[in-house]
């Protein structure tokens, strides 16, 4: 699908969403949608907050961003994640399903695409539950951080060497 497309299609499930529940239709709300569906990848909304300053003409409190951000979790076209100790936030509309692999050391996200894993959990059998969407969450050690910790160690064992 476009991008243009999907920037209108995701508009549409957002004024209808709005529209149900009886919230506003601000500019300011549309401009945060448009500028979430412009990033590729995760962010925090800090990240959000910088972009917004420095691209849009809407200037947007952390407040708004907050309140919008819930308000497109509840419409399912953003997906909050929980990697760290910070929430990372990603748009959910028209995405390829994928899995993450986060570094407990650096904190570094890595997406990733497995085929198999993929089947094997959307032909889970579950009882009394129908899935929607699901996410998956590897932590460990990304390859930086192994090799710093390898070199830390040689380094320990020469020092106490000498």
């Amino acid at each position: 699908m476009k991008t243009t497309d999907v920037q209108d299609t995701v508009k549409q499930i957002f004024t209808e969403y709005l529209n149900a529940n009886g919230h506003r239709k601000t500019p300011e709300r549309f401009a945060i949608l448009d500028t979430i569906y412009s990033i590729d990848g995760h962010f925090d909304i800090d990240s959000l907050y910088s972009l917004m300053m420095e691209t849009k003409k809407f200037r947007v409190s952390r407040a708004t961003l907050y309140n919008t951000i819930d308000l497109l979790i509840n419409a399912r076209l953003v997906i909050k994640h929980q990697f760290t100790n910070s929430s990372q936030y990603e748009k959910s509309y028209n995405r390829e399903t994928h899995h993450h692999q986060i570094c407990t050391q650096c904190g570094k996200v890595t997406e990733f695409q497995d085929q198999d894993l993929q089947e094997a959990i959307e032909q889970c059998k579950l009882s009394r539950f129908s899935q929607s969407h699901y996410s998956l969450y590897i932590y460990g050690l990304c390859s930086k951080c192994q090799r710093a910790n390898k070199r830390k160690k040689t380094n320990n064992i020469n020092k106490k060497e000498k």
